[in-house]
């Protein structure tokens, strides 16, 4: 049996790829708007996995240290390590600044500063690329390789001139900025200490006013085996008066309320193209269909049931958005690693838009389905 949408498609395959292309254009737009989102998840648990502690206290009343400001006394860890079921404690501080790169270009970053002769280091190992992790209570910096440093170089933030002894890649902060890491005593001057214009203008107002160093915006700790994350976060609020929230708690926090609007945002403008690529699609089938109603309505004078010219409009509909999804999924893994930011592609959200556009293809055929029963036979001789 003759397949009409084959001999149909093969009759204008130009004209039915050059255009498959251009809405898989659209369908690829799509996946890397989903990869984008998918990005901002992965980046927004970079640190927490990093880090790996099991719980983060913070100011009383405060989401910090990310969602809000939070700034308590470093020497809680002391305190906190001697709380039923710690096992590790730290203190550190975060920050977000700008510094300049070797080229030339001011780049943001988000500062995190630990202790390296602590209990907890904050770089994961297995992203140091180059270098080593800091060793140096002063003046050592570990960078990310997008800033372009490369160990050895120096580097001017606040008062003081670091060094770079390491570059890390894929540390990123829950906004995609690249992540520094310095030792907790140099990111306690860069965060609390006042610049000497701002204390030559305190003193000149008659203010005695000193900054306090000894300040944290958050304390992690780590828990014995067995010991249950959500009493020790309530035995610490109850007796230190601290906010703490556990390592879900403020996965939780950082998936959902730190990146919330961007997410909603980009779910809007996915939905958007989604619907812009179906009109474009059953345009161009009903485009199509309309071209050759005469040759529609000489088969059905020859006799040719509207089932089978039916079957034709739904076939050609259900290759040409298959082609899209085809030519969208290479378009969208030719231009993920363009971004500056993570885009995450993954085979189920493929899937996903697959059988959005199988569904949508049938749906956007309904037009020009609708079209051809309403042909006339005896317009063929008309």
């Amino acid at each position: 049996m003759i397949n009409l949408a084959y001999k149909d498609i093969k009759y204008s395959l130009l004209k039915f790829i050059v255009t498959a292309m251009g809405v898989g254009m659209l369908f690829g737009i799509v996946l890397i708007m989903i990869g984008v989102y998918r990005g901002m998840v992965t980046d927004a648990q970079v640190l927490l996995d990093d880090i790996g502690a099991d719980l983060w206290i913070v100011q009383e009343n405060t989401l910090g240290p990310f969602a809000e400001s939070s700034r308590i006394h470093e020497d809680l860890k002391n305190t906190l390590k001697a709380q039923s079921g710690v096992d590790k404690t730290a203190a550190m501080a975060f920050l977000n600044l700008q510094i300049e790169t070797p080229g030339g270009v001011m780049k943001r970053v988000y500062s995190v500063g630990y202790d390296p002769h602590g209990e907890i280091c904050a770089i994961n190992p297995k992203r140091l690329v180059e270098g080593r992790v800091l060793q140096k209570s002063h003046y050592e910096m570990v960078t990310s390789y997008k800033l372009s440093f490369k160990p050895g170089d120096t580097i001017r933030m606040g008062r003081n001139v670091y060094t770079v002894v390491g570059v890390t890649k894929g540390a990123v902060s829950s906004g995609g900025d690249p992540v520094i890491y310095v030792s907790l005593k140099d990111a306690q001057e860069l965060q609390f200490l006042y610049s000497n214009a701002r204390i030559r203008n305190d003193r000149a107002r008659g203010l005695n006013v000193r900054a306090d160093n000894h300040l944290v915006n958050t304390v992690v700790a780590t828990l014995k085996p067995g010991v249950d994350a959500n009493k020790a976060a309530d035995s610490i609020r109850r007796w230190k008066h601290l906010g703490v929230f556990t390592g879900e708690e403020q996965r939780e926090l950082l998936t959902k309320n730190v990146i919330e609007t961007a997410s909603k945002q980009i779910g809007m403008f996915t939905v958007i193209l989604i619907a812009v690529a179906i009109i474009i699609v059953a345009l161009i089938i009903y485009t199509m269909t309309l071209e050759k109603m005469k040759e529609i309505s000489i088969m059905k004078l020859v006799g040719l049931p509207n089932g089978a010219i039916l079957k034709m409009i739904v076939q050609e509909t259900m290759v040409m958005g298959i082609l899209a999804f085809i030519f969208g999924n290479l378009f969208a893994h030719a231009i993920w690693d363009k971004f500056p930011k993570r885009v995450v592609l993954q085979i189920p959200d493929a899937w996903g838009l697959f059988g959005v556009v199988v569904a949508a293809s049938v749906i956007s055929s309904l037009f020009a389905v609708y079209k051809a029963i309403k042909a006339d036979p005896r317009s063929a001789i008309g």
